[in-house]
């Protein structure tokens, strides 16, 4: 008598190659029976409502807003004269001739503010009472056109 030539692992590679076979099928059926091909204009439309929110409905023409085109600003106001401080008092707390540079206190704020030597009209020293006007430098702000009070 001859022997299977069937053996038990092939029967289980077949078993096994079988199943593949039936879930790649299942998915691929569920993957048509899910699809969102074939949907319409209106399944795909989504709307902002009036508080900026994304919904499926669209909004109320009702709750619509109205804005004046020329109030809109755009970037930044400029600056106009009157916000600009023009002159300051203050008070020198360091300046060092030899390197060119030094601080002036602000009487007001009490903010210490850089100055060059370029930006002095006359030679300064610690302790000198001063007017300067601000302006912005590359690290904050700078004084220019100081004058010392006699």
């Amino acid at each position: 008598m001859a022997k299977s030539t069937i053996t038990f692992n092939k029967k289980e590679r077949e078993k096994k190659k079988f199943k593949k076979q039936q879930d790649k099928k299942e998915k691929s059926e569920e993957r048509k029976n899910s699809s969102s091909k074939g949907k319409g204009l209106e399944d795909m439309m989504a709307y902002v409502d009036e508080d900026g929110n994304i919904s499926s409905t669209p909004p109320n023409p009702l709750k619509k807003k109205k804005f004046d085109v020329d109030e809109i600003q755009i970037g930044i106001a400029r600056r106009t004269e009157e916000e600009v401080e023009i002159v300051r008092n203050g008070s020198v707390t360091f300046f060092n001739e030899s390197k060119g540079y030094g601080f002036i206190k602000d009487l007001q704020s009490q903010e210490s503010i850089f100055v060059h030597i370029n930006a002095l009209t006359e030679p300064l020293r610690e302790q000198d009472k001063v007017t300067f006007e601000t302006e912005p430098g590359q690290k904050g702000l700078q004084a220019v056109r100081v004058k010392k009070i006699s």
